[in-house]
């Protein structure tokens, strides 16, 4: 009688497969004896060896080990000297416009299988520079004297570590470059062990860190930041609890401020405040989002999720009415002061949680004629519910998550009985699988 083959011996044996096509996360998908299989580093047309990682009931993963015949699409030696181990990115192998037709692909299928919908017209992707243009990041810190020291950066793909890396090539090369001087700085620290983060902000001219510790600095600890800020011209901060305890280590009166210079916009922020992280997409992106608005001076425009005023303010220097909506107490004090700083007053900016039942009713008048909302990855379904099918002549939908996106469209369509007019991808987060889109939805 034959011995059976242990099931991990056949988990992590080699196999052969032809790649057939691109998940939407990004990896090649195969089908082996009637099963697929999702190989990680492999494209479509490729054949390819590959090792088994984790058996489904209903689908096998696996990475590619070797290839046979490599894509014309391939790029044979990513930029990123830890690519495929770090797990900031993950399709460095795939060409950049390849990249932007697959994600273009995977929001036309998400908008198919969830909504049943198919626009009417897709937008010309929206692209711009694919290396350091990162300006918003979270880096893990951990002292780990096995690897040499204080780890800087982000995770590896498969598991829990911090990947060992001396440079990122996607993020501003303010910082990007200097992962290495970061390491060794904090291996100075007597706190180095009780250092947990460093949350990454730059702007149009200068760059800050926030290091996140566990305990409060001593003051030479505070010294050699202070140092280190003044050498290098990056604002340096501290945070050892929740978002209250931010302070300013050099300079002491610390500003961050982008620009939209197409409406020759200035926002100030805080190195902790959410903005777009890629500077050159976010200016295209509020261009097209007032385009497909198709603004007219009657016009009286609802901007929910507005944040800081990304899109308000743009929305308010085309001398449109204006109310903006957002959860967040502190960006809409924030919004307020960057209205007065571009002398754009008449902004309507509030308070409002629109995930309750309720909150779009309360807020919603007859001359609210467009509307623009770039919600959380969770979308807004609870927005789109209340929206009346006569209420806008134009909507106009950012989003983060074409899964929750293709949801919300099929309420609007569906339900509230607007068409989807077009639908678009922008690169915001080149070399990820993270799908920006813009939605035109018209009554």
């Amino acid at each position: 009688m034959a011995r059976r083959r242990s099931r991990s011996a056949d988990q992590h044996s080699l196999r052969k497969a032809h790649i057939d096509s691109l998940s939407h996360e990004g990896k090649g998908v195969a089908r082996v004896d009637g099963k697929a299989v999702f190989i990680e580093g492999a494209l479509p047309g490729e054949n390819v060896e590959y090792l088994t990682l984790r058996r489904r009931k209903s689908y096998d993963e696996g990475r590619v080990v070797s290839i046979e015949n490599s894509s014309p699409q391939r790029v044979a030696h990513p930029k990123c000297e830890v690519y495929g181990v770090c797990g900031g990115c993950s399709l460095q192998h795939l060409d950049p416009k390849a990249q932007i037709e697959a994600k273009q692909q995977v929001l036309l299928d998400n908008l198919e299988r969830i909504a049943k919908l198919t626009p009417e017209t897709v937008l010309e992707p929206i692209t711009g520079p694919v290396w350091g243009y990162r300006r918003k990041a979270r880096l893990g810190v951990r002292y780990v004297p096995k690897k040499g020291g204080t780890l800087v950066g982000f995770r590896e793909r498969a598991k829990g570590y911090l990947t060992v890396m001396s440079a990122c090539e996607v993020l501003d090369p303010v910082i990007g470059s200097r992962i290495e001087m970061l390491r060794a700085l904090i291996d100075g620290l007597t706190s180095r062990e009780q250092i947990a983060q460093i949350e990454v902000a730059v702007d149009d001219q200068a760059a800050a860190l926030v290091f996140r510790n566990l305990v409060p600095l001593d003051d030479r600890d505070k010294h050699r930041l202070i140092e280190f800020g003044r050498d290098n011209g990056i604002q340096m901060y501290q945070q050892s609890g929740g978002p209250e305890t931010i302070s300013a280590l050099w300079p002491d009166t610390a500003t961050l401020e982008y620009s939209l210079p197409e409406y020759h916009l200035r926002f100030e922020f805080r190195p902790t405040d959410f903005v777009q992280v890629n500077a050159a997409i976010n200016s295209k992106m509020v261009s097209l989002a007032l385009a497909l608005l198709a603004l007219e001076k009657e016009d009286r425009v609802l901007d929910l999720f507005c944040g800081l005023g990304n899109f308000s303010l743009a929305l308010a220097s085309q001398h449109v009415g204006v109310v903006a909506l957002e959860a967040d107490g502190a960006l809409i004090q924030r919004a307020k002061a960057n209205a007065i700083k571009n002398g754009f007053t008449e902004v309507d900016f509030r308070v409002a949680d629109l995930y309750q039942s309720d909150s779009l009713a309360k807020v919603l008048e007859p001359d609210m004629s467009k509307l623009l909302l770039d919600p959380p990855r969770t979308g807004a379904l609870d927005v789109v519910q209340q929206i009346g099918s006569n209420q806008f002549r134009r909507i106009v939908y950012v989003s983060c998550n074409p899964a929750t996106l293709a949801r919300d469209a099929q309420v609007l369509v569906h339900q509230q009985g607007y068409k989807l007019a077009s639908v678009g991808v922008m690169d915001m987060f080149p070399h990820t699988r993270h799908v920006e889109s813009i939605a035109l939805f018209t009554n």
